[in-house]
């Protein structure tokens, strides 16, 4: 899908992966709705961008949720491109994780993008097709310690994204996941750590994970996902021709 003139929704659009992605789809043509919890940021942010439009958009509360479609929808009249990208990490040993806020996790990295699909797709097929990218994570193709609470929010959103996938390709409707792998946000800072040895990880220093990407090579991936359709795309793959 090319993005030109687009409607694509951003969520968790304040910061990080969503704020780069979301100026890197403005860049090109499409009308982003930027959606987080932080008013000030993503107004900020809409002014710089043409066209853009800021939603106020808390992704745990499913009335929240129902309202950032349904004013896309009377803003633009449709809705080209989803990105569920809003989440959280939360790390710790499994013998410690903290069950309360593994709730709340899988409340915000499962749940509020199972129910943002749920809401766009009955839209998407009235107009003949869509596309939704969920950003999930390059963990649950893998076992690290003390990420594993995390990665089975992500291994959780693969199923369900893939799923669907086959469900709707009926209703010219894509759905393709996204693995970033370790990036140069306050994505770790902003963790829940569980114990310990969580609290002295380093991003930069876990076991096994490559070096962190940016913010802007991360989103370059994800308008790549958008323009090829594929099922997986990981930052790190060979990037492919879009027509």
């Amino acid at each position: 899908m090319k993005i030109q003139d687009k409607v694509v929704i951003v969520t968790g659009a304040s910061m990080g992966i969503g704020r780069a992605t979301a100026k890197l789809l403005a860049k090109g043509g499409a009308r982003v709705v930027l959606a987080a919890r932080s008013k000030d940021l993503i107004e900020g942010l809409a002014k710089e961008l043409p066209g853009s439009f800021a939603i106020v958009t808390n992704m745990t509360d499913i009335d929240s949720i129902k309202q950032m479609i349904s004013e896309t929808i009377k803003k633009f009249g449709r809705i080209d491109v989803l990105i569920n990208n809003a989440g959280r990490g939360i790390y710790g040993a499994v013998e410690n994780v903290d069950i309360e806020e593994y709730r709340k996790i899988i409340e915000l990295n499962v749940l509020g993008p199972l129910i943002a699909m749920q809401e766009v797709i009955p839209i998407m097929r009235k107009q003949g097709g869509g596309m939704i990218v969920n950003i999930s994570s390059r963990v649950s193709k893998h076992y690290f310690p003390y990420l594993g609470a995390y990665a089975s929010t992500k291994y959780a959103l693969n199923a369900l994204s893939l799923t669907a996938r086959a469900e709707l390709e009926k209703d010219n409707i894509i759905v393709s996941v996204m693995h970033p792998t370790l990036t140069e946000t306050d994505f770790g800072k902003n963790a829940v750590k569980s114990d310990a040895v969580a609290r002295g990880m380093s991003s930069r220093t876990r076991e096994g994970m490559p070096p962190p990407d940016s913010a802007e090579h991360v989103a370059e991936r994800i308008l790549l996902t958008i323009g090829t359709g594929d099922a997986e795309v990981c930052a790190h793959d060979a990037p492919k021709q879009v027509n």
